[in-house]
């Protein structure tokens, strides 16, 4: 039997930098698809690993279990895919953006786009279905209004993540408290004094963005003329809101997200088919290669071109390659390696909270799917909170100021691939405006620092480390997940 080596920081690094070096050639270079250098980095990472005394059969293991973590995440960009070309088909998206047109003004639209997908994302608990919901419609506005796509997207993503972080229905907000073994409540209630000034400030920064497009939108007549070209194609009714409302409802009745998808992407059919007259097969195609329309307006067609299953399978493609990576890097113990140095760097509360913060946005970047980004750290540095007289809430809540948080900026994590895929913005052009992504780790950081809302264990638990309760609990944890 080979004799396996514990990695070092150097011998951890090597991947990381191979994934780094390989991603910007390729990107910035070339104009590839990450989908390669990633594949490639994938093969250095199992050539360290070999090297490391680990067998392939242990790395394939590694591999499985890291994409079958984001099994549910792909079924669900799926399914999405169906939603908006039904949700398209059947006029549902165009009378949103119908109506949008109507009722926001380009001065106001980014920051109240973030408010309503806000309080969809809370309703539902999911970023995902939120974004894939009224998101969708709320870019079909933002380009019939003449506004930047991306800074759309950045305000989309802001409100979502922010119902996502808070909602008690969420994934992550669910997981984060479980993980470091605090109430769910006593976790949102302490999250509530990162997140709610973030979101205020990205507010106002929305706001002074939409400033800048007074004036400058689209005017009044070409507004008019988008509507009319609407109501010409499809049949336009406020009862078509009911479909994605019943889909919100029944989220927010706690279905699980993937049957209250599918539920939602049926009716889109049915609608499609009975009041807007499509054939059966022409609804059965376009769930497959998404809705076409060639109406012979620019900014029309843009809006009505997408969905599909198809669509997704480069989305789909690229976070099989991203998670496979991030199982090597796993399984051959190169990921805890570059965790634990971390940890010595954490010297005070403000360092262990930075420290936590940067480990969170690293496994963003390198295990590439937000639920490691949250298990790992959250896992790893339970006993030094512990340690330093701190109360698990305050990991738990930087858990999600940064795991949470940063996800959807990477482009080959789960959440960056699905956001572009769902808004059709890549992540480069959009992650400049999601002002409550990038603001929110800061001030996680701000908080450390100055001691602000951070909480310590009481007296009598002081320099105590309840973590057998914990290890006891960890594979049901890991089964939640």
């Amino acid at each position: 039997m080979i004799e396996r080596k514990t990695p070092t920081l150097g011998i951890a690094l090597i991947p990381i930098f191979a994934m780094i070096t390989f991603l910007f050639t390729g990107i910035f270079m070339f104009e590839a698809d990450p989908h390669i250098p990633l594949l490639l980095s994938a093969g250095v990472a199992t050539v360290v690993a070999i090297y490391l005394g680990y067998s392939w059969v242990e790395l394939e293991k590694g591999i499985v279990k890291s994409v079958s973590l984001a099994l549910q995440a792909l079924i669900i960009l799926i399914i999405i895919g169906t939603i908006i070309a039904t949700w398209l088909a059947a006029g549902i998206v165009p009378t949103m953006i119908y109506y949008g047109l109507d009722l926001l003004s380009p001065t106001y639209f980014l920051p109240a786009a973030a408010v309503i997908c806000s309080v969809i994302a809370v309703a539902s608990g999911n970023a995902w279905t939120a974004a894939g919901t009224i998101g969708i419609a709320i870019m079909g506005v933002g380009v019939g209004l003449g506004i930047n796509p991306a800074a759309v997207a950045g305000a989309v993503i802001s409100g979502c993540y922010f119902g996502d972080k808070i909602s008690p229905l969420s994934e992550t907000t669910n997981m984060s408290p479980g993980i470091t073994g605090v109430e769910l409540f006593t976790h949102i209630r302490h999250m509530l004094y990162t997140t709610i000034p973030a979101l205020i400030l990205s507010v106002i920064l929305f706001f002074f963005l939409g400033l800048t497009y007074k004036g400058k939108g689209a005017g009044a007549e070409e507004v008019a003329q988008l509507q009319q070209s609407l109501g010409e194609i499809f049949i336009i009714s406020p009862w078509l809101l009911l479909v994605p409302a019943v889909v919100i409802a029944l989220i927010a009745m706690k279905t699980p997200a993937i049957p209250g998808l599918v539920i939602g992407s049926v009716l889109g059919a049915i609608v499609a088919v009975t009041v807007q007259g499509v054939a059966v097969g022409d609804i059965l195609a376009n769930m497959v290669y998404g809705f076409t329309m060639e109406t012979g307006n620019e900014v029309l067609d843009n809006l009505l071109n997408n969905g599909g299953t198809e669509a997704m399978m480069y989305t789909v493609s690229l976070v099989m390659i991203a998670m496979s990576f991030g199982g090597i890097l796993e399984a051959s113990g190169i990921m805890a390696a570059i965790v634990n140095s971390l940890l010595k760097l954490a010297k005070s509360t403000g360092s262990l909270i930075t420290t936590t913060v940067a480990t969170c946005i690293t496994m963003n970047i390198v295990a590439c799917d937000q639920y490691l980004s949250i298990l790992l750290p959250g896992r790893m540095y339970l006993t030094a909170y512990r340690k330093r007289g701190l109360h698990p809430k305050n990991l738990s809540r930087t858990l999600e100021d940064a795991g949470t948080m940063s996800s959807p900026l990477v482009p080959w994590n789960t959440c960056g691939a699905f956001m572009t895929a769902t808004l059709g913005v890549s992540t480069f052009q959009y992650a400049p405006y999601a002002f409550l992504c990038i603001i929110s780790p800061f001030v996680a950081i701000v908080y450390a620092y100055t001691g602000f809302t951070i909480a310590r264990l009481p007296e009598d638990e002081e320099n105590t480390i309840e973590i057998e309760e914990f290890e006891q609990n960890e594979p049901a944890l890991q089964q939640s997940i």
